[in-house]
């Protein structure tokens, strides 16, 4: 998985930890947000996108409308948006919102690797857990 980028948005610092050293583990660079109000400068300073995953629940926003904002970015308009969130109730939302996949938290750190070996290679994902 050697030069693959991924852009990790979300606002709890332990899910971010987390989800960066399972990133690591498969040789993917991994930048990260805890707000997406930044997302623009962010995806700017990224040589590219191979894959974004965003948490669905903010303070003072949603990853509902986080999306809409991606696919209007050059970059990331035709990026896998992987939606990870303890709200597995909200997985067929996720899918009608344009979402690629879709992993509950906790992630399943076994799985993890293959289900993002399956997104890179343009199988989506939908697992709620």
């Amino acid at each position: 998985m050697a030069d693959k980028h991924a852009l990790v948005i979300d606002d709890n610092a332990l899910n971010v930890d987390v989800m960066v050293t399972l990133l690591e583990q498969m040789a993917i660079v991994a930048y990260t947000l805890d707000s997406p109000q930044f997302i623009a400068e962010t995806i700017e300073r990224m040589p590219q996108v191979d894959l974004v995953f965003l948490d669905i629940e903010f303070p003072d926003s949603n990853g509902f409308d986080v999306i809409k904002q991606l696919k209007q970015f050059p970059a990331t308009s035709q990026t896998p948006v992987v939606a990870y969130s303890v709200h597995t109730s909200e997985i067929d939302r996720a899918r009608r919102a344009g979402f690629y996949s879709f992993l509950g938290k906790p992630l399943n750190t076994r799985q993890f690797p293959n289900q993002i070996a399956q997104i890179l290679n343009g199988i989506p994902v939908w697992d709620a857990g």
